[in-house]
């Protein structure tokens, strides 16, 4: 086991063990090894996290803004100096080859401290004059103690980008990271230690969803922000109804990515490449419907076919790897059960389809499907591999329909040199995150969401104070009080 840590859990400030729960055991997805094992919270584990947030979080909110900002930003810098050692438990923990890992994941996590660290004392509230020398106010507080539910995608990034607002406004978290990627949120927690957050602000509790729904339901969790699936997502909104908690939900799509004709071939080709195979397709704003405008429909698929057979998958940490294994061989099974579904359906098979000659590890090779119909199921349902579907179409208005016709709005993209169609099409765009001539750039200053069953709320950017923030309004009254009875 390479990559064991000190214990499954950790809360109010150091490693906790209780193997009584349930065993969980890491697996490796390029080898099938077991690399790690940790246990799932008991009810005994969840009580002592949330007790200690409940006791943590009042004197943190009380603390100078800027002293909790300084915490972040120290944090940020220690993540940043070992980023490396952080990538590679990255890509034990996810399979993601270190390639991808070194520039995405931990990076990321430093963004989102860094930049909230500096927004913290930054939080100012309005003064509202009433006339007659009466006045408002209004102060945002912190919610109190935040729930964070993570994905088994990009596990380090999602649990600092919960983290990262949630403590900058004077709220504590307890996080609860997928079953099958426990690791990395076990490290950014020690490093918020050392960064000097005090004890009981940010805690690590393992498990599977019975543990998630046992957090989500308890009445000490003011706040609760997922990342997963829809499914999920509508059993956690529903939980959360129940003590009418915050919610947050960040959950799955089946984004359109739309290319006119007059855009550039490799540019368009790039950006569908980077939406479709970047973390070997399990990433929820990829834009996995791809729209070309039949002028261009040819040249693109010879071009996208061309790079993609040059994709190299292989070993996770070899850095020239540029594609790693699926997260399971439960989701490699899903995968490849979709690609016959589109065989079946009628697709046309461009490439890929198989286990790109691996017998390695959960692999799927880059696979493209042309002359895909809208009612396909590969052309509705999420997929969460590297599975892109290319649609052709002949006008703005039509493209814009079809895009549209989804029960999801996550994301959805652009790609034309006429700029004043580029913002009518995302004006018309039902989607929370939308990007013109690129595709699939997160920065922690733009706010990340989407519409329609795709969420609600947003992460990142001053769009977070909304979420981890409650408003109170104070009315003062300078004069006397002028009553009818």
């Amino acid at each position: 086991m390479r990559a064991q840590p000190p214990a499954s859990h950790y809360i109010d400030g150091a490693p906790v063990e209780d193997t009584a729960g349930e065993p969980i055991d890491v697996i490796y997805p390029y080898t099938g090894e077991v690399i790690a094992r940790v246990h799932a919270a008991t009810p005994a584990v969840l009580d002592r996290a949330l007790d200690a947030a409940r006791r943590a979080q009042a004197d943190w909110a009380a603390r100078a803004p800027v002293e909790r900002g300084r915490v972040l930003r120290r944090a940020a810098e220690l993540m940043r100096a070992r980023n490396r050692a952080l990538s590679e438990l990255e890509t034990l923990d996810t399979g993601k080859p270190l390639q991808e890992t070194l520039v995405a994941d931990a990076t990321s996590g430093a963004d989102a401290l860094e930049y909230f660290g500096g927004a913290a004392a930054t939080v100012t509230g309005h003064t509202i004059p009433l006339g007659g020398g009466d006045f408002a106010y209004t102060l945002r507080e912190p919610l109190g103690v935040c729930a964070g539910i993570g994905a088994w995608n990009y596990p380090t990034q999602i649990a600092c980008w919960k983290a990262a607002p949630a403590l900058a406004f004077g709220n504590a978290m307890v996080f609860k990271p997928s079953e099958l990627t426990p690791l990395s949120a076990l490290r950014v927690a020690e490093l918020l230690t050392e960064a000097g957050l005090p004890p009981g602000l940010f805690n690590v509790v393992q498990g599977a969803g019975a543990v998630g729904a046992a957090l989500v339901g308890d009445a000490r969790v003011d706040k609760v922000s997922l990342t997963g699936s829809v499914d999920t997502g509508r059993r956690v909104y529903a939980a959360a109804a129940e003590g009418i908690r915050h919610v947050t939900m960040e959950l799955g799509g089946k984004s359109p990515l739309i290319v006119f004709d007059d855009a550039s071939v490799d540019d368009a080709v790039g950006a569908a490449m980077l939406g479709n195979f970047y973390s070997a397709g399990q990433v929820c704003s990829n834009g996995t419907r791809v729209f070309v405008q039949r002028g261009l429909e040819a040249r693109f698929l010879e071009r996208l076919t061309e790079r993609s057979r040059a994709i190299l998958l292989g070993d996770p940490l070899d850095e020239a790897t540029q594609m790693g294994p699926l997260i399971s061989a439960g989701q490699r099974d899903r995968v490849t059960g979709y690609i016959r579904a589109g065989l079946d359906e009628g697709a046309r098979l461009v490439c890929g389809g198989d286990h790109g000659g691996r017998n390695d590890g959960f692999f799927v090779a880059p696979t493209v499907f042309a002359d895909v119909h809208d009612d396909m199921i590969i052309a509705r349902e999420e997929i969460f591999g590297p599975v892109m579907c290319v649609l052709g179409f002949d006008d703005e208005a039509e493209v814009l329909a079809r895009a549209n016709a989804s029960p999801f709005g996550l994301a959805a993209g652009v790609f034309t040199r006429d700029l004043s169609r580029a913002h009518r099409v995302v004006a018309g765009l039902e989607a929370g995150t939308c990007w013109i001539n690129s595709y699939n750039l997160t920065p922690v200053e733009m706010p990340f969401g989407g519409v329609k069953a795709s969420g609600v709320g947003r992460e990142n950017g001053p769009a977070a104070l909304e979420h981890y923030t409650r408003l109170k309004t104070v009315h003062v009254g300078m004069g006397g009080v002028d009553a009818p009875y």
